[in-house]
């Protein structure tokens, strides 16, 4: 199973970012990543607490021929595509694109998977759970609902 995770809280060229999120499930398509599941998208405050605008947050299961460091340079490609600037950590942006897991691989160099702190976010975890309720983190074997408990209170809610 690969999973990747999508957020917006910057427009882009006019576009509000839930229209970005979904533009940019296109964008992958057009790049031999198939959307094969997808959760709702949920609106969460940013992660450090900040002055920053609500997140659009989604989670997409996906099938690709494409290695792990080949899918996540697709990724960055499809962010700078929407406009992506990479400045401080946690810094609002027009689309976040982040691999996850892949296949349950655990990986700790350049790329590291699975995701480090995907255990620790609820806009990671609530659209998880819709997407693949019966997956486990690769290195704890917990599940996805056990993680989703062992959240402190989260500010993410269905739009």
């Amino acid at each position: 199973m690969i999973l990747i995770a999508l957020g917006s809280n910057l427009p882009f060229e006019g576009s509000a970012p839930r229209a970005v999120v979904e533009a940019a499930l296109a964008a992958l398509e057009r790049e031999s990543v198939h959307v094969v599941a997808r959760s709702r998208w949920w609106s969460c405050a940013p992660v450090p607490p900040s002055e920053q605008a609500r997140f659009v947050n989604g989670v997409v299961q996906v099938e690709t021929m494409l290695a792990p460091r080949d899918l996540l340079s697709t990724l960055h490609r499809v962010e700078d595509a929407f406009g992506r600037v990479r400045t401080a950590p946690n810094a609002a942006r027009t689309l976040d694109l982040d691999l996850l897991d892949y296949h349950g691989q655990v990986v700790n160099e350049a790329l590291i998977l699975p995701h480090p702190r995907l255990a620790e976010r609820g806009f990671v975890l609530f659209p998880l759970a819709e997407v693949a309720p019966e997956w486990r983190h690769p290195l704890t074997g917990r599940s996805v609902a056990e993680l989703i408990a062992a959240l402190p209170p989260q500010d993410c809610r269905l739009i």
